[in-house]
C-alpha cells in the first residue's frame, strides 16, 4: 500500500493500535464506575500542561503527563469529600484547566493556534519518534495495571463496600484508576485528541456492552473496536483528508449504533431460551389422585 511507504503513516497506525487498546481497557473500569466523562474533565486539565511544556520548551506530552496525574488525584480528592460543593470545584478545575493551557499557549513562543489545534482534537500524522517513545512506555504502564490488576479494579469498581470488607485498599484502587486514566488521556491526545479522548474511551465499551454479559467478554470486544475504529479512522483520514480524531470517534458512534440494533433480537433469543428452560424444568402436578395415591399408616 502507498500508505504504509511514508514513515508518518507507520507511526500513525501504531500510534493508533496502541491507543485503541489503552483507551477501552481503563474505559471499562470507568463506565463500571459511572465516571464516564471523567476522561473529558483530564482533558481540560492536561491542556495546561501541553500550554506550560510549551512555555518552558519541553516535551509538552511529558508535562501534560505529570499535570493530568496531579489533576486526576484531586478529582479523587475532591470526589471523596467534596460532599456538598463537589460539582463545582470539579467545574472551576475543569474549566481553570482549559484557560489555563490557551493562556500558557499564547504567553510561549513556539505556541500558535495550529499547535493547540493539534492537541484539542489531534493531529495524527505530525507524531514524531520522540512521541512515539513516550507512547510505548505510557501505554505499557496503562496495560499492566489494567490487565494485570484486573480482578482487584472490577471488584473495586462493582461495589466498593464489598471490596473493602474483602480486605482490598480501596481508595488505593481508586487513586490507580484515576492516574491510569489521566496517562490514557495524554497517550490519546496526539491521535483524537484533548477534547475527543472521553469518546474513545466510552463508546467501543458501550457498544460491547449491547452484546456481551461477561466483564471478559466485554473487555476483550470493547478492545477489539477500540483497534478496528482508530485503524479504520486513520486509514480513512490519509486517502480523504480529513481531521482522525472526528473521523475515528464518529466511526465509533456509528459501530455503537450497529451493536444497539444487533442486541435488540439477541436480548430475544436470549430471552426465548429462558423462557423455554424455565418449561423444561416445571413439575406437573395430576389433576385427580386415585387411591393407589393414598398413603396409609
Amino acid at each position: 500500500m502507498e500508505m504504509l511507504s511514508y514513515a508518518f503513516m507507520q507511526r500513525a497506525l501504531i500510534a493508533a493500535l496502541i491507543v485503541g487498546i489503552t483507551a477501552p481497557a481503563i474505559g471499562i473500569y470507568l463506565v463500571q464506575r459511572r465516571q464516564a466523562l471523567m476522561g473529558d474533565g483530564i482533558g481540560h486539565v492536561a491542556l495546561t500542561g501541553v500550554g506550560l511544556g510549551f512555555l518552558l520548551n519541553t516535551s509538552p506530552v511529558w508535562v501534560a503527563t505529570a499535570v493530568a496525574v496531579v489533576g486526576s488525584v484531586v478529582m479523587e480528592l475532591i470526589r471523596w469529600y467534596g460532599k456538598t460543593r463537589g460539582d463545582l470545584a470539579l467545574a472551576m478545575l475543569f474549566y481553570g484547566g482549559m484557560a489555563g493551557g490557551v493562556m500558557l499557549m499564547n504567553l510561549s513562543d513556539a505556541g500558535s493556534s495550529a499547535n493547540l489545534g493539534t492537541y484539542l482534537f489531534g493531529s495524527i500524522t505530525t507524531v514524531s519518534p520522540q512521541d512515539m517513545t513516550t507512547i510505548y512506555v505510557l501505554a505499557a504502564l496503562v496495560l499492566a495495571i489494567t490487565v494485570g490488576l484486573r480482578r482487584q479494579l472490577f471488584a473495586v469498581c462493582q461495589d466498593e463496600e464489598f471490596a473493602r470488607v474483602t480486605g482490598l485498599p480501596v481508595r488505593l484502587l481508586n487513586l490507580l484508576i484515576a492516574v491510569t486514566a489521566a496517562v490514557t488521556v495524554t497517550v490519546a491526545m496526539r491521535v483524537v485528541g484533548l477534547l475527543l479522548v472521553s469518546a474513545l474511551m466510552v463508546i467501543p465499551v458501550a457498544a460491547a456492552q449491547q452484546i456481551s454479559r461477561s466483564f471478559a467478554v466485554t473487555f476483550v470486544t470493547a478492545v477489539a473496536i477500540g483497534v478496528a475504529v482508530t485503524l479504520t479512522g486513520t486509514t480513512a483520514s490519509y486517502y480523504v483528508d480529513v481531521p482522525s480524531g472526528a473521523t475515528i470517534v464518529l466511526f465509533a458512534i456509528a459501530l455503537f449504533v450497529v451493536f444497539t440494533a444487533l442486541a435488540t433480537p439477541l436480548a430475544r433469543k436470549r430471552a426465548g431460551a429462558a423462557t423455554a428452560a424455565e418449561k423444561g424444568c416445571t413439575l406437573e402436578v395430576p389433576g385427580s389422585r386415585t387411591a393407589e395415591d393414598d398413603v396409609r399408616v
